[in-house]
């Protein structure tokens, strides 16, 4: 499998780090999963990185543990949010690499949201 972004790709958690408008970053620790050189993360459709990636696109990726604290290297790529069938794909992805654990936490998300109360965001790494 292809993995552009470093341990970032293959991390437990990863911190995902958006723009606001005035260009502050905001950084968030995600589950995140590669796939086809990508890396999918899942997150609520109303969270306030879905906006701020939709409105600039530019991310940062950095290994992270589960309470955010960085370590290792920084990637930057270029995030875009899902439609249905790629939220979907994306719900799967998380699901079978954090096995047990991603199946309840998504399963029983869509249960009390619906599907439409999540939503996946696919970031492909700049080139090197």
């Amino acid at each position: 499998m292809d993995n552009p972004f470093g341990p970032a790709g293959t991390a437990n958690y990863v911190l995902l780090t958006t723009y606001k408008k005035d260009g502050t970053p905001v950084a968030t620790p995600v589950w995140a999963a590669l796939d086809d050189a990508k890396l999918y993360v899942w997150t609520e459709t109303a969270a306030w990185k879905v906006r701020r990636v939709r409105r600039n696109p530019e991310v940062t990726l950095q290994p992270c543990s589960v309470s955010g604290k960085p370590h290792g290297e920084i990637v930057r790529g270029t995030a875009r949010v899902l439609d249905e069938q790629g939220s979907d794909r994306t719900r799967q992805l998380i699901k079978r690499k954090y096995s047990i654990m991603g199946w309840l936490i998504v399963t029983g998300s869509v249960l009390r949201r619906g599907r439409k109360g999540t939503i996946g965001i696919e970031i492909t790494a700049a080139p090197a």
